[in-house]
């Protein structure tokens, strides 16, 4: 089929596609247009990587716009909401109006009502449905890419519950599933009420196989000898692939395992640069030390400086997005990273290298083999069309029994099927009293109803299993006082802030009975501590010798705590206590302006968990300064307005990174806690200060950087901002650099 005979896409779409050198559709595609996709029709696309599922979202949505509707492209990751808006901006010559939303879980997002396409993570639907965004009532088409996902734990019964209920808001909504391993497709198909449209078919060969010794053994049952001298397994697939023009991405199971993967790469990748590859690559590694003062940090650019970089949970954002960008460009020639990328943003490369098939699972206490739906994803990134002849995808045996096992087990076997997780008490909780907070079930027999839709329910052979669990679910809801059941369901106001809030529920209990147990001004400490045993802060482990070291701060501290500490003979208890301890130290060290670099190590993270662990909290902490004023309001018992302004100053705190006395100068934007403490210590310590100060003070305190000082002093509405002319003050500039002592670069709390 091709393009020119594509018909209900906005005037001009057809020529742009054409224009970028699409004449004729893939075949999936071309299936996907005969089953309906650009007339409103429901299909569940699952199809390799690289066979064309984003043309196939874009034929639904654009088709959707021009009938007069408004599409919702639903993404599992904020990198990759980021990425595909980019990607649809292309259309808004045509006019077509993109908008993305991933951030505020209490905003109602009622701007995106003028978008015609949004896109969004599931989190971030959920909680607009949640909040009651209108223009939910408008959408014509919703693509919920990557739906295999609905097999995760944590992440799966949001996307399920989010698409039955935009489902149940729209009977006639088209749902688009994009997926590449679906190993019960026809399955998803039915619960969509969708047609399925499955194919193996790739615009350019994958070769899956086996390395075992010096031969590389494929699925087509041909061999090729790997010449390996002395070289490790995974060096010398690196170096093969670079002799042929190509790159690799290498999968390892730990994050430390990466790190010393891309530094042992580094010495294959750096003899395989050019000049302008190596000019390039050092500025690349410079903008990834100015990312944050780490050494994970300097870790990564020492690698990016001869070609390889790893990539883990534990960068910050900033880093995975130089480091993706640079993979695309062929500059970085190879990645060592986590499984987490097979599942992220588009890094394809000409070969794809499964050097670990097992990981750590802490519920079993030892070693796990893969999934193969994972492991497939991973085969998946092998092969960039238009750039490589082929992808080739290897596993790494290390006897001639595991290269049989690994090609019964990954290279023929199908992917798992998807199962749901929905009927969990925890994932129930959240959405249960969502469902009725937001008006889709008012008695228990319509909340049940809502849940047959789910996918769960047209799986399960478990007869009353929902029913049971629901009613554990609503007995929890009605006794912490989110729900009132009698003949009806109907969410109390702390219910519907609770679902608003997008908490989990005994979140919410946690946090109000610490807060009504507060006595007088709560520490930040407390507070800190209250929000990291919740569910929804994902705690530290205790390593080896934390036990004794926290249960020796949780004795010194324990007046701070908000609620009675568990003994130290209630094991799992106490456990639990001391790992929200850890965390809560980790937040208050941040909070205390302890050098990044400081915290890494005395943490054993990278930069990239700090940033985690503090928006985490930033949240729960303005959760309970709502959840505080909400019982201010309607409790009896009431809440102090000292532990509110507690929790206010907490959340501030963290939020910026520094001392009480910063958080006036820290919230001017580009001035974040190292320059905050800079310019305190030139004696400019508020705002009104910052407006009035001699500039060549606050050219020192900012060691000379004009325009980031311009910038600064015109964002805090200074009149005359421009620093033309103007010298720094030597002695500001001396003790500005004694004072804080690092190099000049920016930690995590100079981001915007």
């Amino acid at each position: 089929m091709n393009v020119a005979d594509l018909t209900g896409l906005p005037d001009g779409v057809p020529e742009h596609f054409h224009a970028q050198g699409i004449e004729e559709l893939y075949p999936p595609q071309a299936e996907a247009v005969e089953a309906g996709i650009t007339e409103g029709e429901s299909v569940v696309a699952s199809i390799p990587t690289a066979s064309g599922k984003t043309f196939i979202a874009e034929l639904a949505m654009l088709s959707s716009v021009a009938r007069g509707g408004k599409a919702l492209y639903i993404v599992p990751l904020r990198a990759l909401a980021s990425e595909k808006k980019e990607e649809f901006e292309e259309f808004e010559q045509y006019g077509v109006s993109i908008g993305v939303s991933t951030g505020n879980y209490e905003s109602d997002g009622d701007w995106l009502a003028s978008r015609d396409i949004i896109v969004a993570t599931s989190e971030k639907v959920d909680s607009l449905v949640r909040n009651g965004a209108k223009w939910i009532d408008d959408l014509s088409c919703v693509v919920a890419d990557e739906v295999h996902l609905v097999n995760d734990a944590h992440r799966g019964p949001t996307l399920e519950v989010t698409l039955a209920k935009l489902r149940r808001v729209n009977p006639d909504l088209q749902t688009v599933a994009l997926s590449a391993t679906v190993g019960n497709a026809g399955e998803m198909a039915d619960w969509l009420d969708a047609t399925l449209v499955d194919s193996t078919w790739r615009p350019i060969d994958l070769r899956k196989g086996v390395l075992y010794g010096q031969a590389l053994h494929f699925d087509d049952g041909t061999q090729q000898e790997l010449a390996r001298g002395n070289e490790k397994e995974t060096a010398a697939l690196v170096r093969d692939t670079l002799e042929d023009g190509g790159s690799s991405l290498v999968f390892v199971n730990s994050r430390r395992n990466a790190e010393a993967a891309a530094k042992r790469l580094a010495d294959v990748t750096k003899t395989h640069l050019t000049d302008d590859e190596r000019r390039d690559l050092l500025d690349i590694a410079d903008q990834i030390r100015d990312v944050s003062d780490t050494e994970t940090s300097d870790d990564l650019a020492t690698a990016i400086e001869k070609g390889a970089a790893f990539h883990h949970a534990g960068l910050a954002s900033d880093h995975r997005s130089l480091v993706e960008d640079a993979f695309r460009d062929k500059l970085i020639k190879v990645i060592s990273a986590t499984p987490t990328l097979a599942a992220g943003v588009n890094t394809p490369s000409r070969r794809v290298i499964v050097r670990d098939w097992r990981r750590y699972d802490g519920d079993i206490g030892g070693m796990q083999p893969l999934d193969v739906l994972e492991v497939h994803q991973m085969f998946g990134r092998a092969g960039r069309p238009g750039l490589d002849p082929h992808g080739e995808a290897v596993l790494i045996a290390k006897s001639h029994d595991e290269l049989q096992e690994l090609f019964d087990q990954y290279v023929w076997a199908d992917p798992e099927p998807v199962h749901s997780k929905l009927a969990a008490e925890p994932a129930l909780r959240t959405h249960i009293l969502a469902t009725v907070a937001s008006g889709f079930a008012g008695t228990e027999e319509e909340l049940l109803d809502f849940l047959e839709r789910t996918l769960y329910a047209t799986q399960t052979d478990e007869t009353g299993r929902l029913e049971t669990v629901t009613q554990h679910v609503l007995d929890y809801l009605d006794r912490n006082g989110f729900l009132e059941r009698d003949d009806r369901l109907r969410a109390t106001g702390l219910g519907h802030r609770v679902s608003q809030l997008y908490l989990d529920p005994m979140s919410a209990a946690e946090i109000i009975d610490g807060l009504r147990d507060a006595d007088g001004k709560p520490t930040a400490l407390g507070l800190y501590h209250l929000v990291s045993r919740t569910p929804d802060m994902y705690q530290l482990y205790l390593r080896s010798g934390d036990r004794e070291r926290y249960t020796e701060i949780a004795y010194e501290r324990e007046p701070e705590f908000l609620g009675h500490m568990p003994s130290e003979f209630e094991d799992n208890a106490f456990e639990d206590w001391l790992s929200a301890l850890k965390t809560a130290r980790l937040l208050e060290d941040w909070a205390s302006e302890l050098d990044e670099d400081r915290i890494t190590e005395r943490y054993a993270i990278g930069p990239g968990d700090i940033r985690g662990k503090v928006e985490t909290a930033q949240w729960l902490l303005n959760a309970a300064e709502r959840l505080a004023a909400e019982l201010q309001r309607d409790d009896a018992e009431g809440i102090p307005s000292a532990t509110t302004t507690a929790v206010r100053e907490a959340r501030k705190r963290v939020e910026y990174g520094v001392e009480e006395e910063l958080l006036d100068l820290a919230g001017v934007r580009n001035v974040g806690r190292k320059r905050a403490r800079r310019l305190y210590e030139a004696g400019i310590e508020s705002r009104a200060d910052l407006r009035e100060a001699d500039k060549s003070v606050v050219l020192g305190a900012l060691r000379g950087r004009k325009k980031t000082a311009e910038n600064i002093l015109e964002n805090v509405g200074r009149q005359d901002p421009s620093l033309d002319d103007v010298e720094a003050d030597a002695e500001t500039a001396a003790t500005s650099a004694r004072a804080t002592n690092d190099g000049g670069q920016q930690s995590l709390g100079d981001f915007e």
